[in-house]
């Protein structure tokens, strides 16, 4: 479990982007449990952009 486990269900139940912080980096690998990848990072703009596995 981490802080980013109802981030994860969000994404996977709305399948919409999301504001992050660079903190997401360190836990990014949990993503494809729930069925997506990151495909692209803007530290710049804070926003994470997600595909559906």
């Amino acid at each position: 479990m981490s802080k980013y486990n109802k981030l994860w269900q969000y994404i996977k139940d709305n399948k919409a982007g999301v504001v992050l912080d660079h903190f997401f980096l360190r836990y990014k690998k949990e993503l494809p449990a729930y069925g997506f990848e990151v495909r692209k990072i803007s530290l710049k703009n804070k926003v994470v952009k997600f595909h559906q596995l």
